[in-house]
């Protein structure tokens, strides 16, 4: 099992673009996380979904990493995240993060043709192989094209050696029950579904991987803070200031609005990459309305 032993919320930050040449803005990208490790959160996850992974080439990922990795300065783990359809790929950058200092890597794998639990497992264990830190198993059938069942993600940590977390994002809260069921409350296992932040927790998820600190981080880590004192009546009063914005986010893509959320922030990221689009002006003003009943219900009382 992990020795990182992560507990709590786990932040992703967007993946900031220049305005005048459209490449990776790394004083902008190190500011962010920042700000997220400041505000309290317990790890930060660069590159996953949130950080357009999928739209980077091959030098912009790596300058990402590094920028994110630096920026963090070992203050709270880096589980970096990787997505490749090809092995040798997932390995090279796998190898790339563990060089420059991460913490964990969370593997999300990508299929062209379908493929067989077979060449899953050993996609995953030629991956865990190559590196000495540990693999996170990312589980988003939506964006995938793969859809791991908990009897396989479980398979997985027990048979490989540093495989040791798994990130469930099917959005379907009985699998986190089975994922506890099969590994005896054992696996650590991550929410990677906004609106089941709660019900997860309740479930016995670890932690919460979610982009949501990067504009309400107040709001998260009281959630986290509630569930885990037993204060489930907080926690779910916490839970519903933040479901309209959780339900927002996840629902207009987690690029486009938390860039967007951003800009409301005073802090703007730049936009998306093609083909993702900036978000509508009609959307803007939802998300304006959003942000603004968040805050003016005021800040959650501190630890």
């Amino acid at each position: 099992m992990s020795k990182l032993a992560l507990d709590g919320v786990i932040a992703y930050p967007v993946t900031p673009f220049d305005p005048l040449d459209g490449g990776v803005d790394t004083v902008r990208l190190a500011a962010l996380v920042d700000r997220l490790v400041d505000s309290g959160v317990h790890a930060v996850a660069p590159l996953g979904s949130t950080g357009e992974s999928a739209y980077l080439d091959d030098a912009e990922w790596r300058t990402a990493a590094e920028a994110a990795i630096g920026a963090v300065a070992g203050r709270v783990p880096t589980v970096v995240g990787i997505a490749e359809l090809t092995t040798r790929g997932a390995v090279e950058r796998a190898r790339f993060a563990e060089r420059a200092g991460a913490d964990a890597v969370m593997v999300l794998p990508l299929s062209y043709w379908r493929l067989t639990e077979r060449e899953v497992e050993r996609h995953f264990t030629e991956v865990a192989d190559a590196v000495g830190i540990e693999v996170m198993v990312y589980n988003n059938p939506a964006t995938a094209g793969i859809d791991l069942s908990p009897e396989q993600l479980v398979g997985l940590v027990e048979s490989v050696e540093n495989i040791t977390m798994v990130k469930e994002s099917s959005g379907d809260l009985q699998r986190m029950h089975r994922l506890a069921q099969l590994s005896g409350g054992e696996l650590p296992f991550y929410n990677g579904s906004n609106p089941l932040a709660l019900p997860a927790f309740v479930a016995g998820a670890a932690g919460w991987c979610t982009a949501a600190p990067c504009l309400i981080p107040e709001l998260v880590l009281a959630l986290h803070r509630a569930v885990r004192a037993g204060e489930l009546a907080t926690a779910r009063e916490l839970f519903a200031r933040q479901l309209p914005l959780l339900q927002f986010i996840v629902s207009g893509g987690l690029p486009t609005t938390v860039k967007a959320g951003l800009a409301l922030r005073d802090f703007p990221a730049g936009t998306p990459r093609l083909p993702l689009l900036p978000l509508e002006a009609t959307r803007s003003e939802q998300l304006t309305a959003i942000l603004r009943e968040i805050d003016e219900a005021g800040q959650p009382a501190a630890a």
